[in-house]
């Protein structure tokens, strides 16, 4: 994409991407969604962490493409997916930067979830 200017105009925020230390898997109403050894941990200012899972790791019938994208000045343009299963839908549950700002490459074509719409797994 391109480098972000927004760390310029805000040097105090941080965000780090490291590794996720164990795999770590999604589940939503019993369903694994996503399951990865390659997860990434995305450490941003003050938020509670968030795992990246590459998208090639998630099980394509639970993920419903939407229409629905937000901007990050940090991160950049971000689509979303809805969870469904039959009957349950848990819409732009999930969401993936497929052409993230140069900075956070690392989680170019992984997708993140908000933590209060699934249960997310990290191995001890």
């Amino acid at each position: 994409m391109a480098r972000s200017t927004a760390f310029d105009q805000h040097p105090n925020h941080t965000i780090e991407i490291e590794p996720a230390e164990r795999p770590v898997r999604v589940v939503w109403h019993g369903h694994t969604v996503a399951e990865s050894q390659r997860a990434m941990k995305l450490l941003e200012g003050s938020y509670p962490p968030v795992f990246y899972l590459p998208i090639r790791d998630a099980n394509p019938a639970l993920l419903q493409r939407t229409a629905h994208s937000t901007h990050c000045p940090f991160k950049g343009d971000a689509s979303y997916y809805s969870l469904r299963s039959g009957d349950d839908l848990d819409e732009n549950a999930v969401w993936v930067y497929q052409d993230p700002f140069d900075q956070v490459e690392a989680i170019r074509d992984h997708i993140a979830f908000y933590a209060d719409r699934v249960t997310i797994e990290s191995e001890a």
